[in-house]
């Protein structure tokens, strides 16, 4: 099995981290391939941010038809352009946002998330109605650190999740915690020991999530919603996606 997991951000240090929790969450019987697009943000860390970082992600999507993938992740907690890219293709398409809601509602009656800055608490608020699970969600908790400084300083990283993870049990009444971002990876377990709690990252729920379909034999339904995009002409920077329609089954 070949799992393609795409970190949305051109940062490559922190997909090497994301490839590492990959792997290891993986079975040994996995292929994983991480990859970051060749155009995005370095960071991905507003709606601004979130909606540059799609056309890269559906670049590395289509590339995965033609490298034999049988699955993709998407790694980043907005799960950015996780739509779009079940459009251009059958084979199953999971978020880490998606994955760790999903997980954690059959783990847990309440949950909180601990993220990065605050200016995308209402990014995920929206995220996570968005999947159903509103009426699970206990908060989400933020702190003053942004994606890469998670990568420079995770002395410091661990520290600000430690603290909002206590402050989620004790003041949320958190059953679990998921974290906020695909650069947390390296946290989960210690915190888990820490507080007592299911804490999941989204990276290593993607991959056994991603595992799980392709063992059942299941695809994206090309039904009606998810199938491929109508052939069109894109003009200007984008113009190379129409061309490559073509290609779409």
């Amino acid at each position: 099995m070949k799992i393609k997991v795409i970190n949305p951000n051109t940062t490559l240090e922190m997909t090497k981290g994301i490839e590492h929790a990959a792997k290891t969450a993986a079975r040994p019987d996995t292929q994983i391939i991480a990859v970051s697009p060749e155009m995005g943000p370095v960071s991905i860390e507003s709606y601004y941010d979130e909606y540059l970082s799609i056309p890269g992600v559906i670049e590395e999507i289509k590339k995965g038809e033609e490298e034999g993938v049988d699955a993709f992740v998407i790694a980043c907690w907005g799960d950015p352009g996780l739509h779009a890219a079940r459009e251009v293709t059958d084979k199953p398409v999971v978020g880490i946002a998606e994955s760790s809601v999903y997980l954690a509602s059959m783990l847990a009656a309440r949950f909180s998330v601990v993220t990065v800055l605050p200016r995308i608490k209402t990014m995920l608020e929206e995220l996570v109605d968005s999947y159903g699970a509103s009426k699970k969600i206990a908060n989400i908790r933020t702190t003053p650190m942004g994606v890469l400084d998670f990568e420079r300083d995770p002395a410091a990283g661990m520290e600000m999740l430690r603290q909002e993870g206590k402050r989620a049990v004790k003041e949320d009444d958190a059953e679990a915690i998921l974290l906020g971002c695909a650069g947390m990876a390296e946290f989960a377990d210690s915190l888990e020991k820490e507080l007592g709690v299911p804490v999941i990252d989204g990276v290593v729920a993607g991959v056994k999530f991603a595992e799980s379909i392709v063992d059942l034999g299941k695809k994206t339904s090309k039904l009606k919603t998810y199938k491929y995009p109508e052939k069109k002409e894109f003009k200007g920077t984008l113009e190379n996606f129409g061309q490559s329609q073509a290609s779409i089954k």
